[in-house]
């Protein structure tokens, strides 16, 4: 993606959402909280996916496959399953995603699709930094980590051939620690 410090609407013109966004109104410490955050989460995806249409020159099924992987990754994982701010995220989250979480709650885990879920983390951490929301630094952690295929195609294999006792092995070679329950 090439460079930019615009703030990307339909119009190129500043959209609310991003030029006045408050970080801290995605730190979740409720269901209610949960609740706005993910819709907060679907409207940045939009203007992600605005960005990548508009300013990237990307089909609309191009970024709409891009913006589905991140959606994955934000949604179900950081917000739903973490209850992590989205912006103060880190690059061991992806690891944990990837190594672990994914593997555990997918069906049919495999490189294919989840490879597809990891560019569209690294493309939306790459938006973001653009956009002066998370540091470059971070963006380009988050994106080494998702890069580490090999790593996450291991684990996959690793996963289907555990016999007797070796979940547990499995588990600590990438933990996931649990998260209380909030109210």
């Amino acid at each position: 993606m090439k460079e930019s410090n615009i703030l990307m609407g339909p119009d190129n013109e500043l959209k609310p959402l991003l030029q006045g966004l408050n970080k801290n109104d995605f730190n979740i410490a409720s269901l209610d909280d949960e609740i706005r955050v993910d819709r907060r989460c679907v409207d940045l995806l939009r203007h992600f996916y605005q960005y990548l249409t508009c300013h990237e020159g990307l089909s609309p099924q191009q970024a709409g496959e891009i913006c589905h992987g991140a959606d994955y990754f934000l949604r179900e994982f950081i917000i739903a399953d973490r209850r992590d701010n989205l912006f103060r995220t880190s690059a061991e989250r992806v690891r944990q995603f990837a190594g672990h979480w994914y593997v555990i709650r997918t069906p049919e885990p495999n490189l294919a699709e989840l490879a597809r879920i990891l560019e569209g983390t690294t493309l939306f951490y790459d938006f973001l930094a653009e956009q002066s929301l998370v540091e470059r630094q971070v963006s380009l952690e988050i994106a080494r980590q998702c890069d580490k295929k090999d790593y996450y195609q291991h684990r996959i294999d690793e996963f289907w051939a555990i016999e007797g006792n070796g979940f547990d092995a499995w588990r600590q070679a990438c933990p996931l620690e649990p998260v209380p329950d909030i109210s």
